[in-house]
């Protein structure tokens, strides 16, 4: 991974399996905490509702009715920030409104066990601090220094890292980031990129369908986002190895010779694009590459 400034935004760039560089913004501190009481707001009010149900239903002495409280907000709190990340793809509820995310550090699908490491740090670098400071006059000198101890050095940790990681981040190997605007775009199958236009519209590629059989949707979604990509020109190194890969892996025998490589990658985005959709109208979808070992257990896919 490397890291460069634009503006105030610190971005840090994600190597994906597909290999396509992907640069994310990393989220400020101060969104971070925005988020972080936004959702403490949200599980304080349904603590609420239960520990004002349990204390007029009276059926339990006040001593037990705060312990009860206590474990509820536990038992609430962790499965909220668990789930919510798990179901919404590294986004609570705070996250949603601040627009933010967590993110793999290696750039691929977060694993709930991540999910869960982060978020039980949590209850280690957050919440045991913060009921231990409402009970610091009630509690031993020595315990009240490691306490504030404790808390100045996990408020340090992010504020030095360079990708303002916490405790539970760095162990989990996660970071949080803004989350990408969605925006809609030309539609690459009638617009050709603007680096297209200065290429002679005489060269034309032709697939067969064997070689439209390999890749699937993701393929043509990762494709997309080359095109898009005002970086890549035709002498791009990464762009040639892009040609390369895909020349491979569909064998195609007609040779792309230099300068017609982001001509050939939009022509086999358009007949790749229109050959998946055609096979949809018949009820046929291709997730990705491996869709051939669905149907051959034993024959070994393409990789990119």
């Amino acid at each position: 991974m490397s890291q460069e400034l634009q503006g105030d935004k610190r971005l840090e760039q994600f190597i994906p399996p597909e290999g396509v560089p992907i640069h994310l913004a990393i989220a400020s501190l101060g969104t971070r905490l925005g988020a972080q009481c936004l959702d403490l707001l949200f599980t304080f009010i349904i603590v609420f509702i239960c520990a004002v149900a349990i204390i007029f239903g009276g059926f339990l002495s006040s001593e037990a009715e705060v312990m009860l409280v206590i474990l509820l907000a536990f038992l609430f709190r962790t499965p909220y920030y668990i789930l919510s990340e798990l179901i919404w793809n590294g986004r609570t509820l705070g996250k949603r409104i601040t627009g933010i995310r967590v993110v793999n550090v290696n750039g691929r699908r977060l694993t709930p066990h991540q999910v869960t490491a982060r978020n039980l740090m949590k209850e280690v670098e957050i919440f045991t601090p913060l009921a231990l400071i409402f009970s610091i006059r009630s509690t031993h000198l020595l315990e009240s220094g490691f306490t504030i101890l404790w808390i100045v050095i996990v408020t340090i940790v992010p504020l030095a890292n360079r990708r303002r990681q916490r405790l539970g981040d760095i162990i989990a190997g996660t970071l949080v980031v803004d989350n990408p605007r969605s925006v809609l775009l030309d539609d690459l199958a009638i617009s050709s990129p603007s680096a297209l236009s200065s290429l002679s519209p005489q060269i034309g590629f032709d697939f067969l369908p064997e070689h439209l059989d390999v890749y699937g949707k993701y393929e043509l979604q990762t494709l997309e986002e080359v095109l898009r990509d005002p970086t890549k020109s035709p002498g791009n190194e990464e762009t040639i190895q892009i040609v390369r890969t895909i020349v491979r892996k569909i064998r195609y025998q007609d040779p792309v010779k230099p300068g017609q490589e982001l001509l050939f990658l939009s022509a086999f985005y358009r007949a790749q694009r229109e050959h998946l959709e055609t096979l949809r109208l018949f009820g046929t979808r291709r997730e990705n590459k491996f869709h051939n070992d669905e149907k051959d257990p034993g024959s070994i896919g393409p990789a990119v």
